[in-house]
């Protein structure tokens, strides 16, 4: 058992140290400046997390979710003006039943949370022709409820993968210019960085500034692979559930102290 495991089964020493982050909080919130437009995060960790606490996956689920929004308070805080949330991959779709049709309908519960709290524009992000029906239905109800809120945006990426996003934005291109009457000869001669940029889920967003994965994991997994390209990457030691704001201003004050090069 790691020191994560023993302070997650230990009341009093969480306390403690909750305290501790509380103070170290305020005083890293003193120095918060220039921060990003644009954060992308993995939410990993939250089986883990409940293997950790003796919950069940369900469990980790949807205390991982139930995060979403106090984050979400402190992006705003912040100035951030997008975040994406990565809940859910391509690959997590062919996961046995009884843990993805919990955590399908964890997942809508939290959209639906988000588009009735009247502060996100939700955007989906990812396949919706690869997810069951009432998820791809909850998801675009969210959508069209919260599209006139001028708050955070919130791209929820379910049912995303970063080369199934490249592959859709190719086809969606092909088919656009195919409608046009444009030639594959012609369409390759003018064929450019901004065409296929065009046609991502994330079209007329800023990429993200900042990429941050929770539990340790250092890989994005194929998260946002066209728009990372001159991302900053943090990876945070906590599982999700338990990542709090002095990770996230931890988190803020790295990407600021970095000289941001575009290129290499």
């Amino acid at each position: 058992m790691g020191l994560r495991d023993v302070v997650e089964r230990t009341p009093g020493l969480r306390t403690l140290l909750d305290n501790a982050y509380r103070l170290y909080g305020r005083r890293v919130e003193v120095h918060l400046a220039n921060t990003p437009n644009h954060i992308g995060v993995i939410l990993d960790g939250n089986r883990r997390w409940a293997k950790a606490t003796g919950g069940t996956t369900a469990d980790g689920h949807q205390r991982g979710a139930d995060k979403i929004s106090e984050f979400l308070g402190w992006c705003d805080e912040t100035h951030v003006q997008v975040v994406t949330l990565w809940m859910l991959s391509t690959d997590n779709l062919s996961r046995p039943a009884d843990e993805l049709v919990p955590l399908l309908g964890i997942i809508e519960d939290t959209v639906r949370r988000l588009a009735a709290d009247g502060r996100w524009k939700v955007n989906p992000v990812g396949a919706l022709d690869l997810l069951p029906q009432q998820t791809a239905d909850t998801l675009k109800q969210a959508a069209q409820a919260t599209a006139h809120i001028r708050g955070v945006t919130v791209n929820v990426a379910v049912g995303y993968g970063g080369r199934h996003e490249i592959a859709d934005a190719v086809r969606s291109l092909l088919q656009d210019h195919a409608g046009r009457g444009t030639s594959i000869e012609e369409l390759a001669e003018i064929l450019s960085v901004e065409h296929i940029a065009e046609h991502l889920y994330t079209t007329g967003q800023p990429d993200p500034d900042l990429i941050i994965r929770t539990s340790g994991e250092q890989r994005l997994s194929g998260f946002l692979l066209w728009q990372s390209a001159h991302s900053e990457f943090y990876f945070c030691e906590a599982y999700w559930p338990a990542f709090r704001k002095v990770d996230f201003l931890r988190a803020l004050r790295d990407y600021q102290l970095r000289n941001r090069r575009l290129g290499l």
